[in-house]
């Protein structure tokens, strides 16, 4: 017996590399490759939605905005125009949850810090707070790069608006303050074409890393 196998040792080692390859190639095509959902406001939590949107199931994308940034410069959806982003909600006298989350944009804006393709936009719940002069001392104490992400103030009514019926992100307020606004820990990833593509979890690193390979996966899947 042993000297069959030691007759045939090259054979059989040929044959075994050859299965395992074959098995791992195989494997490799019946594993579901990668794929991101398309958001609609049925499929999201209809307390972060307006009631006049609830019902869309399909074609949902970002409604045109136009908001002041950190620098005083208008910003509109021309600036981000063709462009993956993440968009969030947050107030700079946030002393919770928001300096998790803008410490953790810092992360994103390095990861992708020499790729235009991709960008950064934080919206204030709070203008009447925070003002351009407010929003650019938060900017300098963050190191946010005014190229790659801009901090957005404005009409409340407009950010209220564009919270809920747009990006799918922010609670209601209270019902007897109009347009009051309860910012989530959301942050959303909008695709080149102006759709919700995720949804994460802004103050955990795990999440963070998610967003990161994620955008990554649309860079790639994009380019085809």
């Amino acid at each position: 017996m042993k000297s069959i196998l030691y007759k045939y040792r090259k054979f059989l080692a040929g044959f075994l590399v050859f299965s395992i390859i074959a098995i791992s190639l195989f494997y490799s095509a019946l594993k579901p490759s990668k794929t991101l959902p398309i958001y609609n406001p049925v499929d999201v939590n209809p307390e972060l939605v307006d009631t006049t949107v609830q019902y869309v199931s399909k074609y949902h994308t970002i409604a045109d905005f136009s908001f002041t940034n950190q620098n005083g410069k208008t910003i509109t959806q021309k600036d981000y125009e063709g462009k993956i982003y993440v968009a969030d909600f947050f107030f700079t006298t946030c002393g919770s949850i928001c300096p998790k989350m803008t410490t953790n944009l810092v992360d994103v804006q390095k990861a992708f810090l020499h790729n235009p393709r991709v960008m950064l936009l934080s919206h204030t719940v709070f203008p009447e707070i925070d003002s351009v002069s407010v929003l650019k001392n938060y900017a300098e104490l963050y190191d946010v790069n005014d190229k790659k992400w801009n901090l957005v103030t404005g009409d409340k009514k407009a950010i209220y608006t564009m919270a809920r019926k747009s990006y799918l992100a922010v609670k209601q307020g209270k019902p007897d303050q109009l347009y009051d606004m309860v910012h989530t820990g959301n942050f959303v990833l909008v695709d080149s074409k102006r759709r919700v593509r995720g949804f994460y979890d802004g103050t955990q690193k795990e999440e963070i890393q998610r967003l990161i390979e994620d955008i990554n996966w649309l860079l790639k899947d994009e380019k085809k």
